[in-house]
């Protein structure tokens, strides 16, 4: 089981967009995932009429890695560890180190 899913609001909790706050948007791969509005570069874009692309710089997310963000804990404001437990009934939920709360309901 994920600690960090599709759709979470997590914070960045180091480099160079530190403590900025952001959706999953994908996951890429087995450590990394694509977070709304976090890591944006800008890309020389060559153009592409076959594709119908323009030219020019523009500006896109790319991937960070996954040990670099932490999930955003709404009772505390702050980014909080994950931790996995199993209930009574054998279903596998993630709760919040600090408090225990369930994360997923």
């Amino acid at each position: 089981m994920r600690k960090i899913k599709k759709g979470d609001d997590v914070v960045v909790v180091t480099g160079r967009d530190r403590s900025k706050r952001g959706t999953v948007l994908r996951i890429v791969d087995e450590s990394h995932l694509l977070v709304e509005g976090i890591n944006r570069v800008k890309k020389h874009q060559r153009p592409n009429p076959a594709k119908g692309e323009t030219g020019g710089i523009i500006d896109k997310e790319m991937p960070i890695h996954v040990s670099n963000v932490a999930l955003f804990n709404p009772v505390t404001k702050k980014a909080d560890r994950i931790g996995i437990r199993q209930l009574e009934d054998g279903r596998r939920v993630r709760y919040f180190k600090s408090n225990g709360e369930v994360v997923d309901v």
